[in-house]
């Protein structure tokens, strides 16, 4: 066996020096099913991703992502809050801990991930940009007390997003009352049980009118809106555009 090095620290570092491509490191996540892992720039342009992040957004590898942002990728509202927590962290010079972000996956459902992001440095000791990893939220429920009857109330509305669902409905699948809920739902996952129903269904509109040749009342009906005109107004309060724009902008070829 060989010695153990004098000076471990520099060891490693003259370890990733010498290899040829480090990013290949990224192939490893491709097998982590769920697992988003991203490397971005101080512009928060995509330098690598892998297969996850390009099957969500869909781009047809890591290469097809290198030098694009989310505005490319998501409507205008959501892409920037997602630059604005890149800012922080390059600006704060800081990591950023277990925020919680709904993302969509391949079928289109919103589901809740916990979002780590640290800064990246160049030899020089400045920010050259952010590494970002993001996982099911489940996958640390363990952790989190009273998670378990918030997991109700998540699947309930994963069910029944179509449906017409009140507050006191989500209360007593979690055996709370309405203020408890209120209260614990913000507390774990940073958004209130409404406006997690409202992102939910917003979510599905968005996949459907990426993938589907619906009209856009027939959507706002599928996706739990009691009419067009509510339906718009929420969709654009959320994404920055009209359900018809982001269809003309978004839609799948």
């Amino acid at each position: 066996m060989a010695a153990i090095p004098d000076d471990p620290a520099t060891w490693a570092t003259a370890f990733f020096d010498r290899l040829t491509r480090p990013d290949e490191l990224f192939d490893l996540f491709d097998a982590l099913p769920g697992i988003y892992l991203y490397v971005k720039d101080v512009e928060s342009r995509f330098v690598r991703a892998n297969q996850v992040v390009c099957d969500v957004v869909g781009a047809k590898s890591p290469a097809a992502l290198v030098g694009k942002t989310d505005f490319d990728f998501f409507p205008p509202a959501i892409a920037a809050q997602y630059v604005a927590e890149d800012r922080r962290v390059i600006a704060a010079d800081k990591p950023l801990a277990n925020q919680v972000w709904l993302v969509p996956g391949n079928d289109g459902l919103p589901r809740l991930y916990l979002c780590n992001k640290i800064p990246l440095h160049d030899k020089s000791g400045g920010v050259a940009g952010l590494a970002g990893v993001k996982r099911p939220f489940e996958h640390s429920a363990g952790k989190v007390e009273g998670y378990s009857r918030l997991l109700n109330v998540v699947a309930f509305v994963t069910e029944r997003y179509r449906e017409n669902i009140e507050v006191g409905d989500l209360a007593e699948r979690a055996g709370l009352s309405v203020s408890q809920l209120q209260r614990e739902f913000s507390r774990h996952f940073g958004i209130t049980p409404t406006n997690y129903v409202r992102e939910v269904r917003i979510g599905m509109a968005r996949y459907l009118l990426e993938t589907s040749d619906k009209s856009v009342s027939q959507i706002a009906l599928d996706c739990g809106f009691y009419d067009q005109s509510h339906f718009n107004h929420h969709f654009k309060t959320l994404t920055g555009l009209t359900p018809l724009k982001y269809r003309q902008r978004f839609r799948t070829a």
